[in-house]
């Protein structure tokens, strides 16, 4: 057996998020490749690729969404013996429901949005949606990812028409945290720089998200050492809440003061060198090559451990 691993990049999948997903592929493979041996895998079922092989391969995966970050995927690595970089299956479990990881936070004393939980079959009351979280409202599914069914409202009728274009079961509603939108990666449990997120239509939702030219990013976001203090606490603490392993995205809000929300724990995270754990990483001092040798670093020991290889 070869002393260093070969790097198996898994991309693509079933979920709405298969093209964003072929993009974090692609870029990863490419700098993977100056570094290891390296295969690409594209998946379209939820089956680990047939000719991957637990004493040859380390898995990077860049699957977005549903079956990649649910932990669907890590189980079946898991049951097969299969090493792989990245957050286990508890931890990715738990991250892609929303609701589980806001009570794991709040309960750790991070903070956290006010909400309202409810089912497409059991709709709340408008009325007391807007009494009890204010007077403006955002609307997410609980386990969806990249801003897929993200929804806003400002009255009753907005909600209203949100409410008529229920794609998924599961929902939660949020008061909307009006202030500054900041993601700041976390590697190997040091963190990293925060990115200011300013997306020119007031929202970052999918289509600022991946629409070129209409979100700006600020990355090291110049902020006062006290703050930046406190946002990296928040951040660390929440990685480690979550029982994260190798490396994570915390999504966040600091309100119109300054104090910091959590909105989510983002387990496999945008893979291209212009995206948000590349961009926070590079603020920080690392290429995109370096970040991605540090991403796979302790699977590749967990995998060296595993055989014996020195």
């Amino acid at each position: 057996m070869s002393n260093e691993p070969i790097v198996a990049v898994v991309c693509g999948g079933t979920s709405r998020e298969r093209e964003i997903s072929l993009d974090s592929g692609a870029a990863a493979t490419e700098a993977f490749a100056a570094i290891y041996e390296v295969e690409r895998f594209e998946l379209d079922q939820e089956a680990l690729p047939e000719s991957l092989d637990r004493e040859r391969h380390v898995v990077f995966s860049t699957l977005h969404g549903t079956f990649g970050e649910d932990g669907k995927f890590q189980s079946l690595m898991d049951e097969a013996g299969v090493e792989y970089a990245g957050c286990g299956k508890a931890c990715s479990e738990l991250t892609f429901d929303k609701v589980r990881t806001k009570e794991v936070l709040s309960r750790a004393g991070l903070p956290v949005a006010d909400q309202i939980v409810f089912s497409r079959g059991s709709l709340p009351d408008v009325a007391e949606v807007f009494e009890r979280l204010g007077p403006s409202i955002v609307l997410k599914p609980v386990n969806q990812g990249s801003s897929v069914g993200l929804g806003f409202a400002q009255s009753e009728s907005e909600l209203e028409s949100l409410f008529a274009a229920l794609e998924f079961d599961n929902w939660m509603l949020e008061t909307l945290i009006v202030g500054k939108e900041i993601s700041v990666g976390v590697v190997d449990g040091e963190v990293m720089e925060i990115v200011e997120i300013r997306p020119h239509s007031g929202t970052f939702d999918y289509a600022s998200k991946y629409t070129k030219g209409m979100t700006e990013y600020i990355a090291p976001a110049p902020y006062p050492k006290t703050l930046e203090k406190i946002v990296k606490e928040v951040v660390k603490k929440t990685y480690f809440s979550c029982d994260c392993r190798d490396y994570a995205r915390v999504d966040l809000m600091l309100d119109e003061r300054d104090k910091p929300f959590v909105l989510e724990v983002n387990t496999l995270p945008g893979m291209k060198a212009t995206s948000l754990l590349p961009m926070s990483a590079g603020a920080a001092g690392l290429s995109f090559e370096e970040l991605l040798n540090k991403l796979v670093e302790p699977a590749f020991l967990r995998f060296k451990n595993k055989y014996s290889i020195c």
